[in-house]
């Protein structure tokens, strides 16, 4: 199969991101911050803090908030979202070295992009990519935050792959699964009752896929200061 070609501007059409207070109120809804271990006011002076013209996805880190903790809290059609019964090892999955995370439980992503015209890639062929576009792949948690506040970031067809995070085998090398997300048919192992729930799972780095894009960003950011992954190291 020839390689994609070369990726062309986003062209995502999503509405934008609510306040990040409003982002506050929802985790703090849903008790994450007692998850992260933050009280309720420490969330929303983060968000106030931190608030910009420019908006940005409030998202924990995910040492105090992994991922098969906040899949659960995602919605569709009434259905509550769920991690895929082969990936138990869902939470060893790891930044990648080239991403370099804020040092704070709270931080913010700015420009998050579902990466619609890389559909049809393959993990391997994106990340080099995104990388000499100077944006940096989401980490599933990030991924989940941003479906968690923004639902209609998940759509039939036009899911994501979250290739920011990675397992690391015990011989160093990278483990072949990379995360994605989107929405169950209900078939398999998945059960009917799930049908249409939101899906955290797993793709392997060499396929491709027409419905699923890659999720990116440009900026990790906290209130006094922000940390730009170029895909080039730390």
């Amino acid at each position: 199969m020839p390689a994609p070609a070369a990726p062309t501007p986003a062209t995502d059409d999503l509405p934008a991101l609510p306040p990040l207070s409003t982002q506050a109120e929802t985790l703090i809804g849903l008790g994450v911050h007692e998850t992260a271990g933050l009280s309720a006011a420490e969330m929303r002076d983060f968000a106030k803090a931190a608030e910009t013209e420019d908006g940005g996805l409030l998202a924990v880190h995910p040492d105090r908030a992994p991922a098969s903790i906040v899949a659960p809290l995602l919605r569709r059609d009434g259905k509550p979202g769920f991690v895929v019964v082969d990936m138990p090892d869902v939470d060893l999955f790891s930044p990648l070295d080239t991403i370099a995370l804020p040092d704070a439980p709270l931080y913010v992503l700015t420009d998050v992009d579902r990466g619609d015209h890389m559909a049809n890639w393959s993990p391997d062929e994106a990340l080099p990519a995104l990388t000499t576009q100077h944006r940096t792949p989401l980490l599933l948690t990030e991924g989940l935050h941003w479906v968690l506040q923004q639902p209609s970031a998940l759509e039939r067809n036009r899911c994501f792959m979250t290739i920011g995070s990675r397992l690391r085998k015990a011989n160093g090398a990278l483990d072949a699964r990379t995360p994605a997300i989107w929405i169950s048919n209900g078939t398999g192992r998945d059960g009917r009752e799930r049908r249409n729930a939101p899906k955290a799972g797993w793709c392997w780095a060499g396929n491709r896929h027409t419905w699923l894009g890659f999720a990116s960003t440009t900026t990790r950011r906290t209130q006094a200061s922000a940390v730009r992954d170029s895909g080039s190291g730390r």
